[in-house]
């Protein structure tokens, strides 16, 4: 790990005043450093304001050239505690496996901020694409995911209501509840695509607003082919590498 002075010195001597705008010269160092692993995963960045002066450059320069690095993914900010550079999970998307499997498998302990667990009618939309009747009942799960205390997700499921006895089922995994009852998924269908976190996003995952973001929708079916659950899935861009392992 490299400390502030010697970080400072090391990016310092990849800026040359004059050949480009200082904010992507000080871009490139620090994604350099990143590269050769002298900063690493998770490791704080010195303070804007000792960057500033260590480098005779304005905090105005190193805030832009950070802002961008966060929006490349880079580096991840955490309200009142600095920017770090930014971990990274593979998430295996052939692999059907829960939030807290994933996590537990990479030796992270998963956790959960709620933010809506209730039951309720099905929607009409709803009703379609679960294959129920209007009138049904389901369960909602809203949640923000963290792995060690870290946010990485915003979570929000929707269960047929005759997959579980009750929504206080769900204290931890979704999919532990979901085996104890027997309905654990075991297929599903699933959509990713990137796009750009809004405000709201933002502020759970703390990051920027318009910060880079993948968006996953799973339509998971039981053994009989009834579609158990249905989960939409905000993932910190900086946090996850979708992978998939094709065969010719």
């Amino acid at each position: 790990m490299a400390s502030k002075m010697n970080f400072s010195q090391t990016i310092g001597k990849q800026i040359i005043k004059g050949k480009a705008p200082l904010y992507l010269q000080l871009q490139e160092a620090i994604r350099t450093a990143i590269n050769d692993k002298t900063l690493l995963p998770r490791e704080a960045l010195p303070p804007e304001r000792d960057l500033a002066e260590e480098l005779g450059i304005s905090r105005i320069t190193v805030r832009n050239a950070i802002s961008g690095l966060v929006k490349d993914g880079l580096l991840a900010r955490k309200q009142g505690n600095g920017t770090f550079v930014s971990s990274r999970v593979e998430k295996q998307f052939a692999l059907l496996s829960s939030f807290t499997e994933d996590m537990a498998g990479r030796g992270l302990v998963a956790d959960s901020k709620w933010l809506l667990k209730s039951k309720g009618p099905v929607t009409p939309d709803e009703a379609l694409l679960m294959g129920l009747r209007l009138g049904a009942q389901v369960y909602r799960f809203n949640r923000l995911r963290l792995a060690d205390g870290s946010p990485m997700s915003i979570e929000h499921s929707l269960i047929s209501a005759d997959a579980l006895q009750s929504e206080h089922d769900v204290v931890d995994s979704l999919y532990k509840a979901l085996e104890a009852s027997g309905h654990r998924p075991v297929r599903a269908l699933q959509r990713l695509r990137a796009l750009h976190l809004n405000k709201d996003q933002a502020e759970l995952l703390e990051t920027e607003p318009g910060a880079a973001g993948l968006f996953v929708e799973r339509h998971g079916y039981d053994s009989n082919g009834a579609t158990i659950e249905i989960s939409k899935s905000w993932y910190r861009g900086d946090s996850y590498d979708f992978v998939a392992e094709l065969n010719a």
